[in-house]
């Protein structure tokens, strides 16, 4: 299940919103620049369905993106818990960074947590299936896929070359809440 909690950034035991509500979410959200979208596919995937197959699934989401805003790039990225280097790939996303291109996510299946620092707060968005995320080019951010990563998620770029980030320098991420802490009241 999609959650939002929203934190002062100097305390994380000071949680000013925490919600289920897909549409708070995206309001919420919206507020800060950042797009939340819940997309229904028109039926399930094969088990095993390739990458062609998803992003044909998805096709008219994806057609309106690119013409809204130019994304010039489409992939499928997967994640499974017995990946050899899912423990680098984790860590090279927990510290927080930006990306001179927005950052655009479509969880097909598993979750994600985005954490955002904006206006003096951290918005953690459990991402799961179905969520889309657009986090806007240049908002410092990191994200955590757990220490079990599953997921398929289409992402979408403004630069052909894909992920570049830009680290910040800042300790903030290690400060709050990783997914695995979260997962328990996720599941509630």
């Amino acid at each position: 299940m999609s959650r939002l909690t929203v934190y002062a950034d100097q305390d994380p035991s000071s949680t000013v919103l925490d919600t289920t509500d897909a549409a708070q979410i995206a309001a919420t959200l919206a507020k800060v620049g950042v797009r939340f979208e819940r997309w229904d596919a028109p039926h399930d995937l094969p088990k095993g369905a390739s990458n062609d197959e998803i992003l044909a699934l998805y096709k008219k989401d994806i057609d309106r993106l690119i013409a809204q805003d130019g994304y010039q790039t489409v992939d499928v990225v997967h994640m499974v818990p017995d990946h050899p280097e899912k423990a680098a790939f984790r860590q090279k996303f927990l510290d927080e960074h930006r990306h001179s291109e927005d950052e655009v996510r479509f969880f097909v299946q598993g979750q994600g947590l985005f954490c955002l620092h904006l206006q003096d707060q951290v918005f953690q968005v459990l991402c799961t299936r179905n969520d889309l995320i657009s986090v806007p080019a240049n908002t410092p951010h990191w994200f955590d896929m757990g220490t079990q990563p599953e997921f398929t998620a289409i992402r979408l770029f403004n630069n052909p070359e894909g992920w570049v980030a830009h680290f910040t320098g800042s300790d903030i991420g290690q400060r709050f809440p990783y997914l695995d802490a979260i997962q328990p009241k996720a599941n509630q």
